[in-house]
């Protein structure tokens, strides 16, 4: 299988992945598994605003946005 890793902030909308890993640390990385950002979390990516910056995801069942700085710190995969 063809796997590709790239961060969040790099899926589309409409695309899907799967948590591989944080890369970021203390109070932040916190807060993303409380959103529930944890390792095999599927994601959609469900629109970018105009200029890019937040991004709404879907995230187990609940739409969260994030800001490209956050999101560039979770490592996701998909086929």
């Amino acid at each position: 299988m063809n796997e590709h890793r790239v961060t969040l902030n790099g899926i589309q909308e409409g695309q899907s992945a799967r948590v591989s890993c944080l890369l970021s640390t203390g109070s932040m990385r916190r807060r993303l598994q409380d959103i529930g950002l944890i390792e095999g979390t599927n994601i959609t990516c469900l629109q970018k605003s105009p200029a890019g910056d937040p991004v709404a995801y879907l995230i187990r069942g609940a739409v969260i946005a994030l800001r490209s700085e956050d999101s560039s710190q979770v490592v996701v995969q998909y086929s």
